[in-house]
């Protein structure tokens, strides 16, 4: 597979939200509680999307400002900060506020804008 697969994550009080495209289009989202079974449980997910696409993953991780503990959630295990491995990068964006109610898994509009905001 030849092509170049984007990652973002959002994370609010109540769940988070991921969404993986590539050229434009739509591969996967899901919208997650904020307390895996297991500590490993996000890492696992994203390297294993990364050894899916054959390439190293870059995910934008955007967090919503009524959000400031969100690093003692336990949605990256015990550290304090999300933890690289040699398929997973993350890259804080800035939140984008939007005023889009939410239908089904929600608008994942703001996820799409994070991935253009990260720092190439």
């Amino acid at each position: 597979m030849d092509q170049h697969w984007q990652c973002a994550l959002r994370v609010t009080q109540q769940h988070v939200r991921v969404l993986l495209s590539a050229q434009d289009r739509d591969l996967l989202k899901a919208r997650l509680d904020m307390t895996p079974a297991h500590p490993r449980a996000m890492l696992t997910l994203l390297e294993g999307l990364s050894l899916w696409s054959g390439k190293p993953l870059c995910v934008a991780l955007s967090v919503d400002d009524n959000c400031p503990h969100w690093h003692s959630l336990q949605l990256f295990g015990d550290e304090f900060w999300p933890v690289d491995s040699p398929l997973v990068q993350y890259e804080l964006v800035p939140h984008v506020h939007r005023g889009a109610k939410l239908s089904g898994l929600g608008d994942f509009r703001q996820l799409r804008l994070a991935w253009q905001r990260r720092t190439p």
